[in-house]
């Protein structure tokens, strides 16, 4: 006997990431299991890091993609998707060489409203 199949309505999945935030904050929770004083540390490390290497990668030069490629690491590892999507996108601008300073400028803005939102986090 088999069960009785119930049509059931699409409905969509959430964000993976709040929308209104540009760090997923439970996401950053998982990676440090909780530890409230690790997420303040690797947030502060992730803020440098990333100031860093927007300054390295300003001319587009020809280790930018590289750079490019470690910035979408870290901020996948505390949750700043936005960051990671902008530095993959600049990846593939860069590989096929169309966009790059178009795809740099988005990945800046990124960067900037995810120290934003990190500075936030740290002065509370």
């Amino acid at each position: 006997m088999t069960p009785e199949l119930q049509r059931m309505d699409w409905m969509p999945s959430p964000p993976l990431a709040p929308i209104d935030s540009p760090l997923d904050l439970d996401h950053l929770s998982r990676m440090t299991l909780g530890d409230a004083d690790l997420e303040q540390e690797v947030l502060a490390m992730f803020a440098e890091q990333a100031v860093r290497l927007i300054a390295a990668m300003t001319g587009l030069p020809a280790e930018a993609g590289a750079l490019a490629h470690k910035l979408k690491g870290s901020a996948r590892g505390i949750g700043a998707f936005a960051v990671a999507d902008a530095a993959a996108s600049l990846e593939t601008a860069i590989q096929i060489g169309q966009n790059e300073r178009h795809a740099f400028a988005a990945l800046k803005e990124a960067v900037t409203e995810t120290r934003a939102a990190i500075e936030a986090i740290l002065k509370s």
